[in-house]
Parts: C-alpha cells; structure tokens; sequence
C-alpha cells in the first residue's frame, strides 16, 4: 500500500528538516501537532533544490536542478514520485491548493544561483520574491487551512516574513557567500570594503520589514502562531546581534545562537502565548 512509502516520505522530509535547521525543526514543534508534516514537506524541498545549487560542485547542477523541477511538476501531475522529498511535497501542494507558480518562481530563484554572482537591484528584488517571498506562501496556504480569504488578508506580511528571515540571513553569510561562493546578493554593495554605511542600510530594511511582518504574526490562526513567533523571536534575537557588531565582524563570521539562548527564547514565547500576549 502506497501508505508505508508515503510515511516514509513523510520521515525523509523531518529527518531532512531537523539534520539542516535546528531552530526551524524548534519552530515547528511549537506548530499544531497536524500542521507538522506539511511544513516539514516544504522545507525539505526548498532545502533540496537549496542545496543542489549550492552544494554539488562536481556536478552538473543546472542539469540537475532542470531534472528536480521536472520530477516536482509530474510528482504534482501524478500523485507521486520516487524521491521521498518530492513524494512528501506534492501531497502538501495537493492537500492545500498551493498555488503552483510561487513553485514555479521559487526554482526560478534557485537557476539564478547559478547564473548570477552580482545582483542589480532589479534582480535582487526578483530572487528575494523567488527565495522566500513564495516560501512564506506556501507555508501559508497550510497555516490559513483553504480559508482564501484570510491567506490574502496576511499574504502582504507573509512576504515581508519571508523577505526578513532572507535578508538575515544574508547579513549572516556575506562573508562566506562572497569568499566561497562569488556570490554579492545587495546590490550597490561593494563587498571588498563592506561600510558601516552599507551595514546600516541594509539593516534599516530589514528592520521596517520585521514590525510589519509582526502584525501578521498576531493575525494567525492558534494553531500556527506561536511557532511562527518562535520562528520571528530567533530571528529578531539574531539580528540583535547583527546590529550592535561592526561591519567587519559581520563579514568575517558566521552568527549563531546559543542552545542556551534558544531555551530562554522558547521559554519567553510560550509565556507570552499563555498570557494572550501574540
């Protein structure tokens, strides 16, 4: 029956989740318990095409990532697919309706990690919608449940979610996107002498994005907002620690936070949630 492989779909896509992202696997304990799998399914797809373009140097990635889009796509058509992850995911996109272009402008953004290494602001714009505007959609067709209305009432601070936690990101790896990668994702940056100017730029849209995406957060459905305020307090607490360090800090480490800190993190949103405080 197909039932045992689709639980076993159902474990690549947890196991894929907790092995890459400790604290999002955190933020997802802190979801409804049925709302679990479906975003494990979504995550371990973006995390495969990620890591298609970002990891498998000796091989022919842009063949690679054009066979994975066209196994997504007929694993969608037929219900289907030999690749547990992708097994996992179309059931989600099935089960939800997840509109199919933000799949499709998702794996556009991924084919531009491969063409491009300097980002114009047009371009910039294009890959942040790609690689995680559309993110933050998908998971939110799964947290509003069919309620179509409500998906597009929150959709705006969706993106701008998804768009905060990138550009974090972004701030966090620009030494090594740069170094390892020939990657320079902010345009008009020159990241052979990252400024303080610069710094202070990126951050002040990032953190215009953060207040906005907060009141979607307290807009959510129960059973989806607290681990997506988790999501938002690591992030937050990481980018705290971005701003108060200098340029060159940022661009030669990687900031991390503590197992300690996530504890105190976790302990701080499941008060605020019993207290009606998000």
């Amino acid at each position: 029956m197909k039932e045992k492989f689709d639980r076993l779909s159902a474990e690549c896509s947890r196991i894929t989740t907790q092995r890459y992202s400790t604290s999002f696997s955190l933020g997802i304990r802190f979801l409804d318990k049925e709302l679990h799998q479906p975003i494990y399914a979504i995550y371990g797809f973006v995390r495969l095409a990620d890591e298609i373009v970002d990891s498998f140097h000796d091989y022919n990635k842009a063949g690679l990532l054009e066979q994975f889009k066209k196994d997504c796509f007929e694993a969608i058509e037929n219900g289907i697919s030999l690749n547990p992850i992708l097994n996992s995911f179309q059931q989600v996109v099935r089960d939800y309706n997840i509109d199919h272009q933000l799949i499709h402008t998702f794996l556009r953004s991924m084919e531009m990690d491969l063409e491009m290494q300097n980002f114009n602001e047009e371009k910039y714009q294009e890959y942040i919608l790609g690689s995680a505007e559309v993110v933050g959609l998908m998971c939110l067709f799964v947290f509003t449940g069919g309620d179509l209305n409500l998906y597009y009432q929150l959709m705006p601070c969706a993106m701008k979610l998804g768009s905060a936690f990138q550009k974090i990101n972004f701030l966090r790896d620009v030494g090594a996107d740069y170094l390892h990668l020939n990657r320079t994702y902010f345009p008009n940056v020159d990241l052979a002498n990252f400024t303080e100017v610069d710094k202070k730029k990126i951050e002040q849209g990032i953190e215009g994005e953060l207040d906005e995406a907060l009141e979607g957060i307290k807009k959510l459905p129960c059973s989806s907002r607290r681990g997506v305020y988790l999501a938002y307090q690591y992030y937050r607490h990481l980018f705290e620690k971005i701003k108060v360090s200098r340029a060159c800090a940022v661009f030669s480490k990687r900031f991390r936070i503590s197992n300690a800190q996530k504890m105190v993190l976790l302990c701080n949103v499941v008060l605020k949630h019993q207290m009606n405080l998000i």
